[in-house]
């Protein structure tokens, strides 16, 4: 059986999520607009899991705009405060997810000017930079993530959203990865809105939510029925919704014990890996996701390694998952003053609820083992370290 460490690109779908979808895949069919008994139960649906996702961000449900997925929240976010003005600057870290850094290019390219915050060597958004650029002026939206979805870093986001606030301009923060591996509070983050997934807290895919301050003024990117306030027009997905409300409300259930649960897992896993010749983690010394762990092997490109422990059935990621198959170093850890050499042999670990140490104890045995045989990580992991 594959042992899954990619949980960062998606999480499997939980039994109980499952059960809750299942008389909206089947028996359950009414368009939730429509005013007959079968619409204003699917509407009533869609009702509750909009409070279950609230209720798990601390947001009110008027707050909860639903989506497709992360990737729409976060073009919902920069492309529809854009339509609403003219040109002007938006910030964005180097480091974000390429629904931030492709939708910043496409609005580049209708004239915006986007500008990057610098991070430290540990992936940390430079606060003093943050403020520098703020006071160049003229900036209508800051897009900066809760934490990165490679290294796991967090971010000060309370920090940034003073001076993001003071500076007159929104903040938009991806919480794609924070939500279920964090206590991930939207009312305290500061921020002017957030983009969620379900298929990270091990609920469907295809489906996710723009938490927005109703404050704000922002523009629809598709035209249509009204849905969703005016700003997602589309016939309900209510199956991916009520899974979407069901993951939340379980995982505010369980979220404490699962993100010690994963930490423990993970203080195991570096402790391995601290002892094994060859390796540098990255992001070490900075705040992160408990179950995340970004590393290089000596002598390996990181796809190439992926693909033996693959074969190990073993499953990780070489980086982004949006980003698989390019060839190319992590951007992220390029920004991060990473040599490109040492980037192109990343490994990402994400741990999910499910694992267990005797998984970890497994994935360290196959490093070893390949390292032998690649030559490029000399000695065998010793079962002292593997407890």
């Amino acid at each position: 059986m594959t042992i899954y460490f990619d949980h960062n690109a998606t999480t499997p779908l939980h039994p109980d999520v499952f059960e809750a979808m299942r008389p909206w895949l089947t028996e359950r069919h009414g368009n939730a607009s429509s005013l007959h008994r079968a619409g204003r139960e699917a509407r009533a649906a869609i009702d509750t899991a909009r409070g279950q996702v609230a209720d798990c961000v601390n947001a009110h449900p008027s707050q909860v705009i639903f989506t497709a997925g992360g990737t729409e929240a976060d073009n919902m976010a920069l492309k529809g405060v854009a339509a609403m003005r003219a040109p002007g600057r938006m910030l964005i870290s180097p480091i974000e997810h390429p629904a931030i850094t492709d939708a910043a290019g496409a609005l580049e390219r209708d004239g915006w000017r986007i500008d990057r915050v610098a991070v430290d060597s540990q992936g940390r958004v430079d606060l003093a930079d943050l403020q520098r650029q703020l006071e160049v002026g003229d900036v209508a939206l800051v897009s900066i993530m809760v934490a990165n979805n490679e290294t796991g870093v967090l971010q000060d986001l309370p920090a940034i959203a003073r001076a993001v606030r003071a500076a007159g301009a929104w903040l938009h923060t991806d919480a794609v990865q924070a939500m279920g591996k964090l206590d991930f509070d939207f009312a305290a983050s500061g921020a002017h809105c957030a983009s969620l997934s379900s298929h990270k807290i091990q609920g469907p895919k295809g489906v996710g939510a723009l938490i927005v301050d109703k404050h704000m003024d922002m523009a629809p990117l598709v035209h249509g029925g009204g849905h969703e306030q005016g700003l997602r027009s589309g016939s309900y997905n209510v199956a991916g919704i009520v899974g979407f409300g069901a993951a939340a409300a379980r995982l505010l259930n369980q979220r404490d014990a699962e993100i010690r649960h994963m930490r423990d897992l993970r203080e195991q896993l570096e402790i391995g890996l601290d002892a094994m010749p060859g390796i540098t983690r990255f992001s070490a010394e900075a705040e992160r996701l408990p179950n995340t762990s970004q590393f290089a092997v000596a002598g390996y490109d990181g796809e190439g390694l992926l693909m033996l422990l693959d074969r190990e059935d073993i499953a990780v990621s070489s980086g982004s998952a949006c980003a698989a198959g390019t060839g190319e170093p992590s951007p992220v850890l390029l920004a991060m003053g990473i040599a490109p050499d040492v980037a192109q042999g990343a490994i990402r670990v994400s741990l999910g609820p499910q694992n267990t140490l005797e998984e970890i104890q497994q994935f360290l045995l196959a490093l070893g083992r390949l390292s032998d045989g690649g030559g490029a990580m000399p000695g065998r992991i010793s079962a002292s370290v593997l407890g």
